[in-house]
């Protein structure tokens, strides 16, 4: 199998991630979104009267509470465990405290948080006016190996134990290396909850179904995702999008051609066999095919091209619609050939 290295130059002219397509203006479409702090509402329960500030949470948080105990804590949901329930809760209280603290000075004031993901839930009202919007947006603080975005009913909700910033002492240490190498621990920024959760609308919009299609067809559907996301969030950095370093998205643009070459010369472009796809179409340090420097997921970097093209040549195509247009289809339309 052919190999191809990676060569990014200093200074490159990047094209454009847009198709040039127009940004709509958003600022009449009305989005209500309340933040609610349940981070700073659960570490403040007094621990001597838990099951009455078990209640008082419930009062506020009539949903989210049992999400988060009995989804993000995992613990027992049976009736005769209430005891053993409150004493672990006192326990996750006391072990992450200096965390809790840490997450205090970082987001002490997240308003601007809520008018980034404010803004993405306008353009996903545009765009799909009957989608039920989450109202609130719930931060919270979970186990280190638990969730940083959910969607749950009515909320878009983070978990702010995964954007503590790159260099935080937990992702440092071994336990936490373990569990989230630097290739993603890098991600955990603060700068990544706005896209992050938009793409938990795109992901309940168009769920990933993809598994034991030709790689192709994966690549677009792949793409047809970060294409949403670009109209949701059409200022965002595509960095953030895609989850690539500044240096791996030049690369990406600058070694198309290359890229493109290597998966037809290469015959992979209808390969469905799992243990070749997910060289290319999950998270990885790197694809190990195009050299050290490349990122990994590379198959999304594709499928966007394709799914940019392919709706440049189909202005009117709604989003809707490319959700439902065939992948294949797609490709076969588009003719990429960069």
């Amino acid at each position: 199998m052919k190999r191809f290295y990676w060569s990014v130059a200093i200074s490159i002219l990047l094209i454009s991630s847009c198709t040039g397509k127009k940004i709509p203006d958003v600022s009449d479409v009305k989005v209500e979104l309340q933040m609610q702090r349940f981070d700073n509402d659960f570490f403040a329960v007094d621990t001597s009267q838990i099951d009455r500030s078990l209640q008082q949470l419930h009062n506020k948080y009539p949903d989210f509470l049992r999400d988060f105990i009995f989804n993000i804590l995992a613990l027992p949901p049976q009736p005769d465990s209430s005891k053993a329930v409150a004493q672990q809760l006192i326990s996750f209280i006391s072990s992450y405290k200096p965390l809790k603290d840490s997450a205090d000075k970082m987001y002490a004031n997240p308003s601007d948080l809520t008018e980034q993901v404010k803004k993405g839930l306008q353009f996903v009202k545009y765009y799909f006016p009957s989608y039920k919007l989450p109202g609130k947006l719930i931060t919270f603080i979970g186990p280190i190996n638990s969730y940083g975005n959910i969607l749950t009913t009515d909320a878009l909700a983070v978990g702010l134990q995964l954007y503590m910033g790159s260099n935080y002492s937990l992702y440092q240490s071994d336990a936490g290396q373990e569990l989230y190498p630097a290739y993603i621990s890098r991600r955990f920024q603060k700068e990544y909850i706005p896209v992050n959760c938009l793409k938990t609308i795109v992901n309940d919009l168009f769920p990933d179904n993809e598994a034991g299609r030709p790689l192709i067809e994966q690549m677009v559907q792949a793409g047809k995702r970060l294409y949403l996301l670009d109209q949701f969030m059409p200022e965002a950095e595509d960095t953030l999008k895609t989850g690539y370093t500044k240096d791996q998205l030049d690369g990406c643009y600058k070694n198309e051609e290359t890229i493109w070459s290597y998966f037809v010369q290469n015959e992979l472009v209808y390969v469905s066999d799992p243990s070749v796809v997910k060289d290319y179409m999950n998270d990885a340090p790197t694809t190990q095919a195009f050299g050290a420097e490349s990122p990994g997921f590379i198959g999304q970097f594709v499928g966007w091209q394709i799914v940019k093209k392919w709706m440049g040549k189909n202005e009117k195509v709604t989003l809707q619609q490319l959700i439902e247009m065939d992948p294949k289809t797609i490709f076969e339309q588009a003719k990429y050939k960069p």
